[in-house]
């Protein structure tokens, strides 16, 4: 992995202050998202950030961007999974920042194939045209830093979030990555630094971060590993990679109705609905051999019981 050796440059950050943002009573919390068409997602490793948790929040970034030079502009969505319970402080940050819009309209700044793709910052926007930007772009925030929070089922997995940081363990701030592949190496055990934190996963759309990760930039301008310019870290692509938006869009569902939607789902399917009819039919079988069977062998037992019920 070409970006190990230049990994502090990747993910520096200025410190600044502490975060104050308390979250639980959003309106998007009443809405379960709809996880049936789920279906590009990363690579897993038997992690415990393989399984989705119900209840935790789930935000949507929508993303437009060019695979390289001569192709047209892709559009697409990236759906990722906030781990609350594992990581509170962290997620809580991203939210607040989410819902407070400063993501919506930047880009990625850095992009580092077979390694991560960092956005986040809110100076990082075209000023008339790109890659025209502030000087800020790559070392921006907002001041709401972070103590660095781990915990032991976190880790750099194939598509997980992290968040950017300076030397300083306890400077992230608005910066994030997303990890295009494992990248175990920032792990804290596997680091003399304390490492990185993770806080959230892909669940959807994780062909776009791939994509995003192989476009040109300034130090792999053909977007393919051809040529590769070893003195630079910028890894700025070539062409703009847009965050149009990002937003909060629901909680994973409960287990209940995960298996509610899946019983709703087989039941309006053809075969579904044979299934029921045909159940409904052997079970009405039954009643009715049931009965026939009782009033043959018992009949004695069913009158005088109906001879004892009070008259009027």
């Amino acid at each position: 992995m070409r970006a190990i050796a230049i990994l502090l440059c990747v993910l520096v950050l200025s410190p600044v202050a502490g975060v104050d943002y308390e979250t639980g009573n959003e309106d998007w919390r009443d809405i379960e998202v709809d996880m049936s068409n789920w279906d590009d997602g990363p690579e897993l490793e038997g992690s415990p950030m393989d399984e989705p948790r119900p209840g935790d929040a789930v935000l949507v970034i929508e993303v437009e961007y060019k695979p390289g030079h001569l192709a047209s502009s892709v559009q697409g969505e990236i759906i990722i999974e906030l781990f609350e319970e594992w990581a509170p402080n962290t997620t809580t940050n991203m939210i607040m920042h989410v819902e407070s819009d400063i993501y919506d309209g930047i880009f990625f700044h850095r992009v580092i194939d077979d390694f991560v793709t960092q956005a986040g910052d809110p100076t990082c926007t075209t000023n008339i045209i790109y890659p025209a930007t502030n000087v800020e772009c790559g070392g921006g925030g907002d001041g709401h830093t972070l103590v660095m929070e781990h915990h032991d089922n976190l880790s750099h997995v194939d598509g997980a979030i992290g968040m950017a940081r300076s030397q300083d363990p306890d400077s992230a701030d608005t910066q994030w990555y997303i990890a295009e592949t494992e990248a175990h190496n920032l792990d804290p055990e596997n680091r003399d630094d304390e490492g990185y934190v993770t806080f959230g996963i892909v669940r959807q759309g994780m062909s776009h971060v791939r994509a995003i990760a192989l476009v040109p930039t300034s130090d792999d301008p053909t977007g393919e590993e051809i040529i590769v310019n070893p003195a630079s870290s910028a890894g700025r692509p070539i062409w703009e990679v847009h965050i149009s938006n990002i937003d909060m869009i629901g909680v994973i569902p409960s287990d209940g109705d995960e298996k509610k939607v899946e019983a709703e789902s087989f039941f309006s399917t053809t075969a579904g609905q044979a299934t029921l009819i045909l159940g409904v039919i052997v079970f009405g079988a039954v009643i009715i051999a049931t009965l026939t069977r009782v009033r043959q062998d018992e009949p004695d037992a069913i009158l005088l019981d109906l001879d004892e019920q009070p008259s009027s």
